[in-house]
């Protein structure tokens, strides 16, 4: 049965768990900056929306199945929040990730972070008014 799975490997290429190199995307050098560029965009609009005291930082790494992008905000108090998606590579266009994609990412990070603040405050402020 695992000589009929793609992760049954491949007899002295490929172990067992893992993808055949030739089934990983590689990124021109052209698409790593341009990956880099749209990431750091998305980071720098999404401490647009955040005060100073939130941390926003962004990654690109190499994953299972190609490149992986991860946009993380660490608020003044709660827990982290992050983003990653594997952008698609197949689209030979200028932008990996379209600037309707990193405005939508921003904002849904930026309104998590807000949100973890909110819940880690809610039980130790005492309403002002009932």
């Amino acid at each position: 049965m695992n000589g009929n799975t793609p992760y049954a490997g491949l007899p002295g290429e490929t172990a067992a768990g893992q993808r055949a190199a030739a089934d990983v995307p590689d990124l021109s050098r052209t698409q790593k900056r341009t990956l880099n560029r749209d990431v750091s965009r998305i980071a720098a609009r999404t401490r647009e929306y955040l005060p100073d005291e939130y941390v926003v930082d962004a990654n690109v790494s190499t994953g299972a199945t190609g490149p992986q992008v991860t946009v993380a905000v660490r608020p003044p108090i709660g827990h982290a929040v992050s983003a990653g998606f594997t952008p698609d590579l197949e689209d030979p266009a200028e932008e990996l990730i379209t600037a309707d994609e990193r405005d939508e990412v921003a904002r849904g990070l930026a309104a998590t972070a807000a949100l973890q603040v909110k819940q880690a405050i809610s039980n130790d402020v005492t309403p002002t008014a009932k």
